[in-house]
């Protein structure tokens, strides 16, 4: 009768232990999915408002003008990284380096590094993936003396 008690227990908590692991398994993995919905909603919505910036025939490289800002870096060159240095590609505006926590594995036009090396100093930092922006602002204002902004931030106000 003891064995058959104890037999009876031991079954109960390998089952709800083994139920309590797989929720927290399906649940982590829900949650990286809705991360990533997000990110890449905001980077549609990112470049939406892009397309609708150059239908109304305006030019990313006024924004710079305007707040004099000669000399910039570009953080995150995956897409729209690439997008904004092909943008400014002979608009008088000169993008130094990019920066990418994948620096080693980017091929671009520019120089690529990453953000632990030494940063070269430019008027301005142009953050891409601006679904991290906050993360992003907060680490390198610890490292740089410039100002740090949001694509997102210059395409609604251009």
């Amino acid at each position: 009768m003891k064995k058959t008690i104890i037999s009876a227990v031991s079954a109960l908590i390998g089952a709800t232990a083994g139920a309590a692991v797989a929720g927290k398994i399906s649940n982590d993995a829900t949650n990286k999915a809705q991360m990533m919905s997000d990110k890449h909603l905001a980077l549609f919505l990112l470049m939406n408002q892009w397309v609708e910036v150059k239908q109304a025939g305006k030019e990313l490289k006024n924004y710079f003008e305007e707040h004099n800002y000669k000399t910039i870096a570009i953080y995150g060159m995956s897409y729209a990284g690439e997008r904004l240095l092909e943008e400014l590609k002979e608009s008088g505006i000169t993008v130094k380096y990019g920066i990418d926590k994948n620096a080693e594995s980017i091929y671009s036009e520019v120089e690529v590094v990453n953000i632990d090396e030494n940063l070269e100093e430019v008027d301005a930092i142009v953050v891409t993936p601006v679904f991290f922006f906050d993360e992003i602002e907060e680490e390198l204002c610890k490292i740089v003396d410039c100002p740090i902004i949001s694509l997102e931030e210059i395409l609604y106000e251009v």
